[in-house]
């Protein structure tokens, strides 16, 4: 057989060939049924979780009109309520209501002395001359609830602040190559308004690069897409406050005092992002309500509910969304991150002399290295920690809580356009009605887009 000097004769290419497809595809095969086990485990754990009365019927006999498409009437839901008792487990993790008092058991943790470059381990330094990264005013697509130079904030050095972290430095954001790494994909955030705003912050700093004719964004729906035509790309929001299916999933109607959730029904939501390239999920601040959850299980009879504590609820929401990431993601082909606890900054005395102020009229931040407040609940970040561990390399942790604690300062307050009537008496006291919770933009949300940048 006459073979050309230097390359091997064709049967040998295609052996070689043929060698290669055979072991990707056992490959992938293998990673298929150790998915498929773990998930298999991880619902017969939630299966035993459940104490409807009709357990053994199938599950598939009883899905809602919610699982098949349909829209589901929450206003028949729950007829009888029973209350869910946490147990043992529940002891074990820490999900006995907390009283008054206030455990900072993570303020005392210091990072370990090491070369290691950490990312989320830092300061804040002043930098007028490159932030912020974008303008206010430039950016079409800017949320009024967010907008607070547009709403009167006379202070505009919330802007100019850049995280640092302490042993390396962060990735200088490029708006063009950050484009490269979506090119052709899908960026999906899903969660609440705290993971909304840093969508928004995300496609302000994305959109200056793209001409006006090769971008639009959808109208405000469960799920908006802010399209790039030119990168065929889309960094898009769906909005599912406590991921699992709820009767506060309306992203416009959703502030009820009454709070239902199918705490084991996740399809219909995944529905609309199963197919991203990249994830972001957030859930944190909707479990702290103060309020009881009532869980509507999908072999429930007759509708009947369960009322627990928001954070036994948020577990169990939780282990429905660890059970989906096993049995749907392909770490080779997704990229999924969580992102770690929004802090809120409602108790001025926590950083400050003990007045009765919040995060209204704060202009600079804290200086404290390791400060956490009561803003960030140390059961949730337990209960998160224990699911990330579990999902391991499937999920990367993206955790702002310790760098947006400093940020005091950084919050609406009394700046933004509100939807609700304030008595005469709150319009006099503008601590009362100061939003302490979400983010002015441009301001923190940008330093998660970079460090999310830096991770991608």
């Amino acid at each position: 057989m006459h073979t050309v000097k230097g390359r091997p004769p064709i049967p040998v290419f295609a052996v070689f060939v043929c060698v290669f497809f055979v072991g990707f595809f056992l490959y992938n095969e293998n990673i298929r049924r150790i998915q498929e086990d773990k998930a298999g485990r991880l619902r017969e754990s939630l299966s035993s979780a459940v104490s409807t009365p009709d357990r053994g019927r199938s599950r598939t006999e009883n899905r809602s009109s919610t699982s098949s498409g349909g829209a589901f009437d929450w206003s028949k839901a729950c007829p009888t309520i029973r209350n869910r008792s946490l147990g043992a487990e529940g002891k074990r993790s820490g999900l006995e209501t907390r009283g008054d008092d206030f455990t900072d058991e993570f303020a005392d943790q210091r990072p370990e002395d090491s070369n290691t470059c950490d990312l989320f381990s830092g300061k804040w330094v002043f930098d007028n001359a490159s932030y912020p990264l974008y303008s206010e005013r430039d950016c079409p697509y800017m949320s009024d609830q967010l907008a607070c130079r547009k709403h009167g904030r006379p202070d505009s050095v919330y802007q100019n602040w850049r995280w640092q972290p302490h042993k390396c430095n962060l990735k200088r954001w490029n708006a063009t190559a950050m484009w490269e790494k979506l090119r052709g994909k899908r960026l999906v955030f899903v969660g609440d308004s705290l993971n909304r705003g840093q969508w928004i912050s995300m496609v302000c700093l994305l959109q200056s690069v793209i001409p006006k004719d090769q971008k639009y964004m959808t109208p405000n729906s469960h799920l908006t897409i802010f399209k790039a035509k030119e990168y065929n790309a889309s960094v898009e929001f769906y909005w599912a406050p406590l991921l699992v299916e709820s009767n506060s999933d309306d992203p416009v109607k959703h502030r009820l005092s009454n709070r239902i959730i199918r705490p084991d029904s996740i399809a219909k939501h995944a529905a609309h992002w199963g197919k991203a390239d990249i994830l972001v999920f957030n859930s944190y601040l909707w479990w702290r309500s103060g309020t009881k959850i009532k869980l509507l299980w999908e072999n429930a009879e007759d509708g009947a509910c369960e009322e627990t504590e928001g954070l036994e609820a948020m577990k169990l929401a939780l282990r429905t969304w660890e059970e989906w990431i096993f049995s749907n993601i392909n770490p080779l082909l997704t990229r999924v991150f969580f992102v770690t606890m929004s802090p809120t900054h409602l108790w001025s005395h926590e950083w400050g002399p003990k007045t009765g102020g919040n995060c209204f009229n704060e202009t600079t931040p804290i200086t404290t290295e390791y400060y956490w407040g009561s803003g960030s609940d140390t059961r949730i970040m337990r209960i998160v920690d224990n699911i990330l561990a579990r999902l391991g390399s499937r999920v990367t942790v993206l955790n702002i809580t310790q760098l947006s604690e400093y940020r005091k300062d950084g919050h609406p307050s009394i700046y933004r356009k509100f939807w609700e009537t304030f008595s005469s008496e709150q319009m006099l006291n503008p601590v009362s009605r100061s939003d302490c919770i979400h983010w002015c933009l441009p301001g923190v949300p940008d330093a998660w887009n970079e460090l999310l940048y830096a991770l991608l």
